[in-house]
């Protein structure tokens, strides 16, 4: 697009622009080093730094121009609200060139970046999704800049906060399928109860384009009672005997990785997933229920979701050192959900086997009054899977975890932070060990989880 049709979409007008015809034919960005030939680069004030002092870089870098709020000086879209104008050229380009895309989006309290993942892999013809976990007000129009006229179908990962979120995101990409993980406890703290992280949830059912699908989990009472939101189809996931796609006969390897027979009403095969955890099911029957719709067969279906592939890092990344020692690094994010099954996957891994099980944990954020009861309660469940070591990490949080594995009569070390971690398991790691580090972001345990990668026992 050129820079004056942008300008004209956005509500904006062009400042320190030589030639107002200059196209944009790259994605945005909003990180100057990643500016390439043909960019736009977005010029986001954030709490410690202000993108508009870095513009001029972007643009030294090949970006064709910056959306800023103020003139800087270099090539410039000056509008009132960089975010709000993002928005309204994300929804243009999806409207105008990319109306041929179907577009999928994907919410839940847990498990949408991994099902977004598996969804994106298992679609035929031309796919863009959400890289990592861009699912906010940026990273949704972002990957919206990132398809073309050739795109078949754009999936699209949508957090919330607060409800509403999910209500804007969808205004600006409106789903052709929606897709709900579970309703959880994450940023319980924000939404104030289950309830109302159900509420923000189904914004995205509700949203559904006339004719469209809702994929709904059926194991969960939270999210299966979304269908009265929506006047769309509904095709139902999970284990129970009333699911339209539903899986039978689950084992867990020594890898923690799941196997099972994909039931749909067309057929059954079978899946040998390559993720690891056996929450992996139910994000893979979603993505079955996903291909289904897109005309995929029950043996096409089940042969894509078992060459598929985990992209997204720190989502139980699982590395094997050259000593044998296996890291899972799963440190991207936690709630008492994800935590409970990541644990599960650590103990799945170990059982049976001449393998130590070592599970290092830091704090679960957002869970504003509930935090200690459950920070507690992840301690038990930890105590009781019989681990080999729980090592926890931090503050308060930690020694409630801790508090909480001593009820149960286990034994777990409260440890104040990651170098002290570091240096207890370079004592105690041995061949054979897999360990899994897990916490919300902000505790640095993903920093943790890649020193563990080049630490030898």
């Amino acid at each position: 697009m050129p820079l004056n049709r942008i300008a004209n979409v956005v509500g904006g007008r062009l400042a320190d622009v030589l030639d107002p015809e200059a196209q944009v034919t790259q994605p945005a960005v909003f990180d100057s080093r990643e500016a390439t030939t043909g960019s736009l680069f977005l010029a986001l004030e954030g709490e410690h730094t202000d993108g508009h002092a870095y513009a001029e870089a972007a643009i030294n870098k090949g970006a064709t121009a910056a959306l800023v709020t103020r003139p800087v000086g270099v090539p410039a879209i000056v509008v009132d609200d960089v975010l709000r104008a993002f928005g309204r050229l994300g929804h243009f380009l999806l409207h105008d060139g990319l109306a041929a895309a179907k577009v999928v989006a994907i919410t839940g309290s847990a498990g949408k970046t991994s099902t977004k993942d598996l969804i994106a892999q298992v679609l035929p013809g031309n796919v863009v999704s959400t890289p990592q976990s861009f699912n906010n007000e940026i990273g949704l129009p972002l990957t919206i800049t990132m398809a073309d006229r050739h795109t078949d179908y754009l999936v699209l990962e949508m957090g919330a906060r607060h409800i509403g979120d999910i209500r804007d995101l969808t205004r600006i990409a409106p789903p052709d399928i929606s897709v709900v993980t579970n309703v959880g406890t994450a940023h319980v703290g924000e939404f104030g109860g289950r309830e109302n992280i159900a509420e923000a949830k189904g914004e995205i059912v509700e949203a559904v384009q006339p004719g469209g699908l809702a994929v709904l989990n059926a194991d969960d009472d939270f999210v299966d009672v979304m269908r009265n939101r929506t006047q769309a189809r509904v095709v139902t996931y999970g284990l129970a005997e009333e699911a339209t796609i539903r899986a039978t006969g689950i084992e867990i390897d020594g890898q923690g990785r799941a196997s099972y027979t994909l039931v749909t009403p067309e057929g059954r095969a079978g899946v040998r997933l390559q993720f690891v955890g056996d929450v992996q099911v139910h994000n893979s029957l979603a993505a079955a229920a996903v291909a289904r719709e897109a005309g995929l067969d029950v043996e096409q279906t089940a042969a894509r979701l078992s060459e598929a592939l985990p992209r997204s890092r720190w989502r139980m990344e699982t590395t094997t050192r050259p000593d044998g020692v296996t890291i899972i690094n799963d440190a991207y994010n936690a709630n008492p959900h994800s935590m409970r099954h990541a644990l599960d996957a650590l103990a799945a891994m170990t059982r049976g086997q001449d393998q130590r099980s070592v599970a290092v944990l830091g704090r679960m954020n957002e869970l504003g009054d509930d935090a200690r009861g459950a920070h507690e309660e992840i301690g038990r469940y930890a105590a009781g899977l019989g681990l080999d070591h729980i090592i926890l990490v931090g503050g308060d949080e930690a020694g409630w975890m801790q508090q909480g594995a001593g009820g149960v009569g286990g034994s777990a070390v409260h440890l104040p932070d990651q170098d002290a971690a570091l240096e207890l398991l370079h004592r105690i790691l041995r061949a054979g060990d897999v360990v899994l580090v897990k916490a919300s972001r902000g505790v640095q345990l993903q920093q943790l989880a890649d020193a563990l990668l080049h630490l030898n026992p």
